[in-house]
This record gives C-alpha cells, sequence and structure tokens, in this order.
C-alpha cells in the first residue's frame, strides 16, 4: 500500500491504489476502485467512491463528496469514472460525480483547479485546467468549460452548455447559453456583458492582441446583418489572428446550446 499515511480511524479498501506520501485523515472512507496518486490530502470526512483517480498532490477537504453515483435517472450502475487533475484544492462539501453511459463515460477535472466549498460538478462534465468555481457554484450534467475560467458564487450553468477559456462569469448568474472565450458573462439569464479584460491582462495578453480582440467583438456582436455574416466578416478580417480565430471556432462549431449575446445586441442567429 506504499508509504501512505492513513489514520486509524479511517476505511480504506485493500483493493484503493495509494501513491507515494498520501495522507488520509480521520473518518474518511476510499473505496475499491479508488486510485490516490502521489501526496493526494484526504484531510478529514472526506468519501471517496466508485473509478475515481485524484491526480498528485490534490488536497480535498471535509464533507466532500468524491466519485458517488450521478444524480442522473438514466445512469445504471455503469463502471463510469471521474478523473481529477493534479494539484487541486476541494474544498468542503464539494459534491463530483462520476459520467454516464449516455454521456461519455468520463467526467474530468483539469490541473490546477479550485472548487470551493459546496460546489458541484455533475455527470459528465469536462472541466479545463486551472478553472476557479467559487462557493456554491453549480456546473450541470454535459458542459465543457475550458482553462482558465473563473465562477463567481452561487452561479449556474445549464446542461450541455459550453464555457470558452479565459471566461468569467458573475456572481449568481445563471447560464443558459455557451459564452465566448474570453467573454465575461452576468445576470439571470445572463447575458455576455464584454470581455474579460481583467482576465487577459493578468494572463499577460499582448497588448495589440487585445485591441484586435475587442475590435472584433465589436464586429461579431455589432447589430447589422446576421450573426452568421458577423462571424465570416471577423474571420476573414483577422484570418492571423489566434485570439479571434479561436472565438470564431467556438461560435461556429456544433453545440446543444445557443451563443449567448448581449442585451443590446439584435444579432440574429443565421
Amino acid at each position: 500500500m506504499s508509504d501512505a499515511n492513513v489514520h486509524p480511524t479511517a476505511i480504506v479498501s485493500p483493493n484503493a491504489k495509494l501513491g507515494e506520501g498520501v495522507k488520509i485523515g480521520p473518518f474518511c472512507i476510499v473505496g475499491d476502485n479508488v486510485v490516490l496518486h502521489a501526496r493526494v490530502e484526504l484531510v478529514s470526512h472526506v468519501v471517496v467512491e466508485g473509478h475515481t483517480e485524484i491526480g498528485a498532490d490534490t488536497n480535498i477537504y471535509p464533507f466532500a463528496s468524491i466519485g458517488h453515483r450521478p444524480q442522473d435517472r438514466k445512469y445504471h450502475g455503469e463502471a463510469s469514472r471521474l478523473v481529477i487533475g493534479e494539484r487541486c484544492t476541494i474544498r468542503e462539501a464539494a459534491t463530483l460525480n462520476p459520467g454516464t453511459e449516455s454521456g461519455g463515460m468520463l467526467t474530468q477535472i483539469g490541473n490546477d483547479c479550485l472548487i470551493m466549498a459546496s460546489a458541484h460538478v455533475a455527470h459528465d462534465a469536462i472541466i479545463g485546467n486551472n478553472v476557479i468555481m467559487a462557493n456554491y457554484v453549480g456546473i450541470a450534467g454535459h458542459c465543457q468549460i475550458g482553462d482558465n475560467v473563473i465562477f463567481g458564487g452561487s452561479s449556474v450553468v445549464h446542461q450541455f452548455t459550453r464555457v470558452g477559456a479565459h471566461a468569467f462569469v458573475g456572481a449568481h448568474s445563471m447560464v443558459d447559453g455557451d459564452i465566448i472565450p474570453y467573454g465575461m458573462a452576468v445576470g439571470n439569464r445572463a447575458s455576455l456583458t464584454g470581455l474579460n479584460l481583467v482576465g487577459l491582462k493578468r494572463h499577460k495578453f499582448d497588448r495589440e492582441a487585445i485591441h484586435r480582440l475587442r475590435a472584433a467583438y465589436r464586429m461579431i456582436f455589432a447589430s447589422e446583418g446576421t450573426l452568421r455574416e458577423r462571424v465570416e466578416d471577423a474571420a476573414g478580417l483577422f484570418k492571423n489572428d489566434v485570439l479571434v480565430q479561436n472565438v470564431v471556432s467556438f461560435i461556429t462549431a456544433s453545440s446543444e446550446r445557443p451563443i449567448l449575446l448581449p442585451h443590446s445586441s439584435n444579432a440574429q442567429a443565421d
């Protein structure tokens, strides 16, 4: 069982796989099919069940429920998985569920994520790297969240929704449409309120690249013509700009949900 440090009050299945330096605190429960990689720490009262794999140096705090069966009536006990990346922090009473047969059999959390107290990640969600979910954030089933996204407290995301990389979601928002990369959304129901300029500057994006992105944003979400026409215009005008092309690709990709628009926009879907 490696050199894992297991508190005598913890219940750890002999079939669980524990990496070097794992710490399992008081009153934790670790199930048969769990893999804890090197230096994972379960602080206390953490339950990890199901086919769950947790990456190295991840810390999980009291009363978190990790890997229990999804909250989905279509789930019939299939051996779906939950995979959590390295160096994540999962705070008190967070709940993370594995995937389902109808959704790809996998829920995945990237590296370096911070999931704060009482947040929830539902079945078949795919979460990128360095994502921050503040307290009481709810990510519904089948959502796709890009890298470096930040969710304000008590915000929730509708099932099958995509949130592009470097986006920001304001506190108490209900998001029921796809948020473009680098976008900012606020409200119930949320609308696009501009670009996440603070986040772009914090991640040291080039000033000129940000200026081009702002120009493309104004073009794409103008009131003239259709959204499809404006996206095509932006794609042509900024054909060598990586940030703009990321937005274009996101908007033109197939999705279950509509693209979130600014309230002031009269944009048409096609």
